[in-house]
């Protein structure tokens, strides 16, 4: 029951679901398309990772103050995420377009070579997942709605 007590841990665990599930109305009104699987996917507006990192710190520095050494292990860590967010996974994002650019190019040659017309469902190769890191703006919008969720949980409930 100690767990239930650690509000760092519950703030930041709300900015994760706050931040997928905020996903699907914001993804509706740039593309006007209803898509629920946002909520359980990676990248997107605004980064569920940054969210909770920043919601982590925040509650860190409410708690324990800016000079504890918890808030500069939250926020080295939070540093790190939020890097990593925009800097790897984001390559990895883009490397993947066009590592499935040149799966659809081969295949369409492949297609033409061999005339291959009734290729099976089952034959077609699974794409490598496209959207695995955050533009800077996600990732900016992610911390600023992860510190807003802290101390607005914090000056009301805690």
């Amino acid at each position: 029951m100690e767990l239930l007590n650690n509000h760092p841990l519950i703030v930041a665990l709300f900015a994760v679901i706050f931040a997928q599930v905020i996903k699907i109305p914001i993804n509706f009104v740039a593309s006007k398309k209803i898509d629920v699987s946002l909520a359980f996917s990676t990248g997107g507006m605004p980064s569920s990772h940054s969210a909770a990192v920043a919601a982590l710190t925040t509650s860190v520095g409410i708690e324990h103050g800016l000079d504890s050494p918890y808030f500069a292990i939250a926020c080295v860590l939070s540093i790190i995420v939020m890097y990593d967010a925009t800097g790897i996974r984001r390559h990895a994002g883009e490397h993947a377009t066009i590592l499935n650019q040149l799966v659809k190019d081969f295949q369409r040659f492949v297609d033409e070579a061999k005339q291959w017309q009734d290729k099976q469902e089952q034959e077609k190769q699974r794409e490598l997942k496209e959207l695995l890191g955050h533009q800077p703006i996600e990732v900016f919008f992610g911390a600023v709605t992860g510190i807003l969720l802290s101390i607005l949980v914090y000056s009301t409930i805690f």
